[in-house]
């Protein structure tokens, strides 16, 4: 399995915003969001081929009950079905970061899946390969419903503009009823006044469509850097 970092911080977003997470980031992805703030585990995948003995070492270094698996896209890697495994029989409380276009058969404490509207697309002159691509897998329902049926789930989407608010509707409408609650919409951005200039928009539409606005507080706490 390649893994391009594992370290410590605090999950923030999602259902956990303030958890003190280990976070095990798998390299590589079947995706190009032209916004991906981890570049070095999508558009330049970079790290180690570790083993999942090696992995849960590596986690079993730190004193904390939260591991995140997330990537680039961790559910590429058969690994993660034995490593989500040897996790929960360690006690730990495993959360799986997932754009929910694959499916593998694990055991998670959380499925936090994370479609991609159509925003989301890069460039088609620059990214042409890409660009096909990523708009013909972006979205897998059949998936989506499988995961959430399997497991406690969240919905994050990172909305970009108003417009694609329709499209998060219509991705509900197949899906069976889901728990508003658990479907959040982040603003897309990379600076604090970024977000804050959707979040203007987006947190009172969250509020009549009675789901959740989430933050992005790992860029407020942090910035747009690795390792946080």
């Amino acid at each position: 399995m390649r893994i391009a970092e594992v370290y410590r911080s605090i999950q923030g977003e999602g259902l956990l915003t303030g958890t003190p997470s280990v976070f095990v980031r798998a390299s590589g992805c079947n995706l190009r969001c032209w916004f991906c703030d981890t570049p070095h585990a999508s558009w330049k995948p970079e790290g180690r081929d570790l083993s999942v003995d090696e992995v849960v070492a590596e986690v079993e270094e730190w004193d904390c009950r939260h591991v995140v698996l997330t990537g680039g896209e961790p559910m590429l890697f058969a690994e993660l079905i034995p490593l989500c495994e040897r996790l929960r029989r360690g006690r730990r409380h495993v959360t799986i970061e997932t754009a929910g276009t694959l499916y593998l058969p694990v055991t998670a404490n959380l499925m936090s899946i994370s479609p991609k509207l159509s925003g989301s697309t890069p460039d088609p002159v620059r990214h042409a390969h890409w660009a096909r691509r990523h708009e013909r897998t972006r979205l897998r329902p059949d998936v989506i419903r499988r995961l959430i049926a399997e497991h406690v789930y969240q919905l994050k989407f990172v909305v970009d503009t108003p417009d694609e608010l329709a499209e998060v509707d219509a991705l509900l409408d197949q899906l069976p009823p889901v728990d508003p609650e658990r479907v959040l919409l982040m603003p897309q951005g990379v600076t604090p006044a970024e977000l804050e200039r959707r979040a203007e928009w987006l947190r009172p539409e969250c509020d009549r469509r009675g789901v959740t606005y989430c933050p992005r507080k790992q860029i407020e706490w942090f910035g747009a850097t690795r390792g946080t």
